[in-house]
């Protein structure tokens, strides 16, 4: 078994406690009593955190020091029991994603495209921005990136999938395999090392490949002169290095990110996982704090990372007047492959 590998020492000496202090969801009187609450979790004592804590990841952004609170809280929790969701709920999550057998593998050489477990990710891996590596896909449990199961304190499975998974790419003789999902690529640059597991490729972020096409095909964008709100999956906290390619995309598509409160580090997830969690109530608040924000920094158009963001968020953003659409092919119609629809302040 594949054990975390975090020093308490580092926590201990730790003069912020910004994983806990720049919490979004649980308040503290103050940095003392973050730090104290932090401290009881890492000796394996009770604490709050390990009962209020939503699983949204961004103390895996906050903590600068490289020793995954998030993960460790997680293992806490599974350790003692206090799990995230019913467990007819987490029950029905492992059983969803077990691996059958059933995978898709297309014509790999040197590169891979993972899909990961994600329908939508197969209709947009194509076009001319994919052509070299739409044939070389991958999908299914097999190949899916296990790490969801943290939200639901279940770090034994992922634990015990993982390194399956390494194995199954392992044996298609990839060299490097780009990743359209943000937690499959944090999965494979950030919870493999930290359970001390070595990846057998070069793990490449979708943004990254994007960047380059777009650079190959500058020459047929033509700027999409939009107006534009990001939404940050809770994931995209594993790699917050790769935050600024965002930007740097829609600065090359010619769609304005507009300024709003919460994007960035102050960025609030989709709220689906709290259903399950924490109930409608949080998912709603979250939900509804997240579009009105868009709203008000006058955005019409709403762009997603992650497809269970756009399934979650989609239909509401619609209904609130927004035009939702993935980053993906909001880049296919910059180069003229897609049609653009018209958001409905326009």
């Amino acid at each position: 078994m594949t054990e975390l590998q975090f020093n308490e020492n580092v926590c201990a000496a730790c003069p912020t406690t910004d994983c806990m202090m720049k919490c979004q969801y649980i308040t503290f009187g103050g940095r003392d009593e973050a730090h104290a609450e932090m401290m009881k979790v890492i000796r394996g004592e009770d604490s709050r955190i390990l009962h209020e804590c939503v699983t949204c990841y961004a103390c895996e952004e906050y903590c600068r020091r490289g020793n995954h609170p998030y993960l460790l809280i997680q293992e806490r929790r599974e350790e003692k029991g206090i799990l995230s969701a019913p467990r007819a709920i987490t029950g029905q999550w492992i059983n969803m994603t077990r691996m059958q057998g059933k995978f898709l593998v297309g014509q790999i050489k040197d590169r891979a495209l993972s899909c990961c477990y994600l329908p939508e990710l197969l209709g947009l891996a194509n076009g001319e921005i994919f052509k070299d590596v739409q044939q070389a896909v991958v999908f299914g449990a097999e190949f899916m990136c296990p790490a969801v199961h943290s939200h639901f304190a279940k770090m034994s499975v992922v634990r015990e999938r993982l390194p399956i998974v390494i194995d199954n790419f392992r044996r298609l003789s990839v060299k490097e395999v780009i990743f359209l999902h943000d937690e499959c690529f944090g999965t494979f640059t950030v919870i493999a090392p930290a359970y001390g597991l070595d990846v057998p490729f070069t793990p490449i972020y979708y943004m990254d490949f994007l960047l380059q096409r777009l650079t190959e095909l500058k020459n047929r964008i033509k700027p999409l002169n939009i107006r534009v709100a990001y939404q940050r999956p809770c994931s995209n906290r594993l790699i917050p290095d790769k935050l600024p390619l965002v930007k740097k995309i829609l600065d090359m598509i010619g769609a304005e990110l507009v300024d709003r409160t919460y994007q960035g580090e102050n960025a609030l997830c989709c709220g689906e996982v709290f259903k399950a969690t924490s109930g409608y109530q949080l998912f709603r608040d979250v939900r509804n704090r997240n579009i009105n924000d868009m709203l008000a920094a006058r955005a019409g158009y709403c762009v997603f990372n992650c497809p269970a963001c756009q399934v979650s968020l989609s239909e509401q953003v619609a209904k609130m007047g927004l035009k939702p659409i993935h980053l993906i092919d909001l880049c296919k119609i910059a180069i003229g492959e897609k049609q653009m629809e018209v958001a409905a302040d326009e």
